[in-house]
């Protein structure tokens, strides 16, 4: 299957302690580039995070988001007695020190880091509900990237469809192309006046029409064609190998245009380059 590299998708998962929603967008990149928004709780999950994430996929800048509800009976908070005690001692001894009045009260004893407990997300059940929930979105991740990059597919089949005429319209061009070519030569110097060794003439028409000559990049533009519809049935992660035919595409083409013969060679050869742009331009999306 080709997939895209542009996705989004979400999932959640329920455990007794809360609720998790994994929320995963990508979208193009040379190779997987991961980050992760998770609750500093889940923060020791990540090594497992990103094994999980290089069995889905292979490349794409993945931002992974984590919102974790906990249920309302874990939102109870308890008092930390033995540190009010020791905050209210040291207060005492400041006392002591500055002279009457305690400056602290009671909210402030309260923003003390550690005076306020809270039940901590850290047992087996929790945090294999936030994986269960992450294994899911990343499935649905690659169900969209494959649906996205089918339709890729279909368009790139589309333009090697029409490339492969333009092909055939330049070859079926060549001999009158070539033979045009040879008779202009002729008429010149006939037109000239010029007594030419028949023998000199053939060899120099022979010479103008293997610098003119385009069978092998044809020839070689038919293979490259039919490689990229190979790759596209493969699957898989072919974004690198897609990109470079583009590259051979392209040169083909440039190869073409400069050995045109004729104004509808030309044209032709600039609509194949204008097709290889449009197909690079959706190849870079491919994963």
């Amino acid at each position: 299957m080709v997939r895209s590299m542009t996705a989004f998708a979400r999932a959640s998962s329920e455990c007794d302690s809360g609720v998790f929603t994994w929320e995963i967008r990508s979208v193009n990149s040379r190779y997987l580039e991961p980050h992760f928004r998770i609750p500093d709780a889940f923060r020791e999950l990540e090594p497992q995070l990103r094994e999980l994430m290089k069995k889905h996929l292979s490349r794409g800048k993945v931002e992974c988001s984590l919102r974790y509800q906990s249920a309302e009976r874990d939102t109870t908070l308890s008092v930390n007695h033995t540190l009010v005690h020791e905050l209210n001692r040291a207060a005492d001894e400041v006392h002591a020190i500055i002279g009457p009045g305690n400056a602290m009260n009671v909210l402030e004893v309260l923003q003390w880091p550690g005076v306020l407990l809270s039940k901590e997300v850290d047992n087996k059940a929790v945090k294999t509900a936030a994986l269960e929930a992450f294994s899911d979105a990343l499935s649905k991740l690659s169900e969209v990237r494959g649906g996205e990059g089918n339709e890729l597919a279909q368009l790139i089949r589309q333009r090697l469809d029409a490339m492969t005429q333009l092909v055939r319209q330049v070859e079926a061009e060549m001999p009158q192309a070539l033979a045009a070519q040879k008779q202009q030569l002729q008429d010149r110097f006939a037109d000239l006046q010029l007594s030419v060794d028949p023998a000199r003439l053939e060899a120099e028409i022979v010479l103008l029409a293997q610098k003119a000559d385009v069978a092998e990049e044809l020839d070689r533009l038919h293979t490259h064609i039919k490689e990229v519809g190979r790759i596209l049935e493969q699957g898989d992660a072919i974004g690198r190998r897609l990109d470079f035919m583009m590259q051979e595409l392209n040169r083909e083409a440039n190869t073409l245009s400069s050995k045109s013969l004729t104004t509808g060679i030309t044209q032709a050869a600039v609509d194949l380059k204008v097709l290889i742009e449009q197909m690079r331009e959706q190849v870079q999306n491919i994963e």
